[in-house]
Formats: C-alpha cells, structure tokens, sequence
C-alpha cells in the first residue's frame, strides 16, 4: 500500500499535465468573404463565436492590422476592448469594396449544434459600422453554407475542411 501511495503524487502530476496541455478539438472552416462594390478604405471586418446568450465569447477573425480602428467596431469593442489581451484570433489585413478573401476559422468542435452563432462585423472609415453585417446559426449545416450580409458585405461561403 505504501509503494502506491508513493506514486499517487506522481500519477496526478501526469494526469493534470495531460488535462492542462489537451487543447479543444476544432473544426476547420474555410470561408469566403466577399464585399459589395463601394469606394473608398478597406473594411475591417471582425469575426466572432456569440455564445447562446448572444454574447461575445470569442474573436476568431480579425481583418485589418491597425489597431487605432478598432474601436470603431464598436460592439465587439466592448468586449474585447474590457480586456485589451492579444487577440485570440489571427490577423489579416483589410479588403476593398468588391474583393474577396478567404480566410479560416478554428471553430471548437462542441460549439457545433450548440446554439452558437457566428457573427461578421464590419467597419469602414467615414462610411458605416454593421454590427451583424453576416450572423448565423453555428450547425452542421451552416459551416457548409453561403449567407447574404446586410452592409458592406455581399456574402460569406463556408465550406468545412
């Protein structure tokens, strides 16, 4: 009995280890962004996971790298702004009127079917902030889906990896 209590702080070291470094799993979405025609500065364009409350949870997608801005994207500001941590999310640079890009999103797997949703956020300089410039749903069929915006974006294609 001795000899085995002798591990035990050694057994949950490891276990702990395992737990602290699992990450989520997560899906892998492509998705395309493509702008409606207008003149003038590129859009930022911020991508978040809305929670079933319909609360920022987390920033998946930044486009544009110039932080001054951002805080004209005012709501997920809120959120993120509270905080002022590196965004958890990569950074990309913004898109012109017209173009497209196509970026990926790392969504958590059990986020899927859960009621969360997917929200695009967009901004251009002396023209308008879109707070739900895109938001759907986040189900299995979605994350395969093209969705209409409602400002400076036309749609967004997701095409799950």
């Amino acid at each position: 009995m001795k000899s085995v209590l002798k591990f035990l702080p050694l057994a949950l070291l490891i276990l702990l280890g395992i737990v602290a470094f699992t990450q989520p799993e997560t899906t892998k979405v492509k998705c395309m962004v493509q702008l409606v025609n207008y003149s003038g500065e590129g859009a930022y364009i911020v991508t978040s996971l809305i929670n079933p409350e319909g609360e920022y949870e987390k920033t998946l997608y930044v486009q544009g790298k110039d932080s001054e801005w951002y805080s004209d994207i005012t709501e997920w500001w809120k959120f993120y702004g509270k905080y002022r941590l590196d965004i958890d999310a990569i950074t990309g640079e913004t898109i012109a009127g017209g173009e497209r890009s196509i970026i990926l999103l790392q969504i958590p797997s059990e986020k899927i079917d859960a009621g969360y949703s997917i929200r695009f956020e967009t901004s251009v300089e002396d023209k308008a902030y879109h707070e739900k410039d895109v938001q759907f749903e986040l189900t299995s069929e979605s994350i395969i889906s093209k969705v209409e915006g409602n400002g400076f974006i036309r749609y967004v294609r997701m095409m799950a990896q």
